[in-house]
């Protein structure tokens, strides 16, 4: 009796991180993969709080407007009311950064236009050297 007490096994007190190894594999190419992808987009800056007005002192920004057609137009140039494409709309952009840098570069929009052209002008814009781009909206009506 002494003898069976004796050759109790005792406890194992490692840890069978083989589990864990493979988890942390997999996250790892998932990881590998998705990282890439998330590098494409437009960056925007987006206000912290109610948006301001520009200040009276600052230069005329440079006003690209989206229609509900989706056409472009540019507050630049010998006709700004004539629609232009987007390698036109590139070039002058460029033009206008290249002379007078820190310009501002704002996008109007009509509300019935889908996000995607309006996601199409800021890559436009992005791809021209505009380092942020800023939305113009109406402010809402005030309540009584």
């Amino acid at each position: 009796m002494a003898r069976a007490s004796m050759t109790r096994r005792r406890l194992m007190s490692d840890i069978n991180v083989v589990p864990y190894i493979d988890v942390m594999l997999v996250l790892l190419v998932i990881f590998m993969i998705t990282a890439p992808l998330l590098t494409q987009g437009v960056k925007v800056e987006l206000p912290q709080a109610a948006a301001r007005s520009l200040p009276p002192e600052a230069k005329e920004p440079l006003v690209v407007t989206v229609d509900r057609q989706g056409r472009y137009f540019v507050n630049i140039g010998d006709h700004p009311h004539r629609p232009v494409d987007a390698g036109v709309l590139t070039t002058r952009v460029a033009a206008v950064l290249k002379l007078r840098p820190g310009t501002r570069v704002m996008v109007r929009a009509d509300e019935r236009v889908d996000y995607g052209t309006v996601v199409r002008v800021m890559a436009l814009l992005q791809g021209a050297g505009v380092p942020s781009v800023g939305l113009v909206t109406e402010p809402p009506p005030r309540r009584r």
